[in-house]
């Protein structure tokens, strides 16, 4: 149905130069987890934007670093570690084996799970990553404070542990 003139403008529209106006969230103004997921957005394309590539997520560094802390951990730990699910998990660690950056090895005793360690090329690139995740990291600091960095990592610590 075509929109005449005397309809209200549409939520998202803008009219001339006027700004458009934000959105009511109502009850979710109030919702943690809302205002969680809002943050880690921003908090991923910040990062994005700092690495320069959009296809190298904090998803993918934080794979690349918890398999270089563990060599040889399993898809099923790595899951574990990195609160992932194994779909998600799966094309991720596809996509790094793909890019020569993870090598997927099955274990001697178990043919049906897979040991993790980094390749030579995942080492230099998680290198690149963390200079670019501990800038992050200051500015993050900078916002949050780095007087309430402790407790507010406790308390995004514990909504994970009594949800997870």
């Amino acid at each position: 149905m075509a929109r005449t003139e005397t309809d209200p403008p549409e939520p998202h529209a803008t009219t001339g130069s006027r700004r458009e106006e934000p959105a009511r969230l109502g009850p979710l103004g109030n919702f943690i987890g809302f205002h969680l997921r809002i943050a880690q957005e921003a908090s991923f394309r910040a990062f994005a934007q700092r690495v320069g590539d959009a296809d190298l997520k904090p998803r993918r560094f934080a794979v690349l670093t918890i398999i270089a802390e563990n060599p040889g951990m399993t898809q099923t730990a790595l899951g574990k570690a990195a609160g992932r699910d194994k779909s998600t998990l799966t094309s991720t660690l596809d996509d790094l084996v793909k890019r020569g950056l993870v090598l997927r090895e099955r274990t001697p005793h178990d043919r049906r799970s897979y040991t993790l360690t980094l390749t030579p090329a995942g080492c230099a690139l998680r290198e690149r990553l963390m200079r670019a995740a501990l800038e992050h990291d200051r500015e993050l600091d900078r916002i949050v404070g780095r007087e309430k960095k402790a407790e507010f990592l406790a308390l995004l610590r514990k909504i994970a542990a009594e949800l997870g």
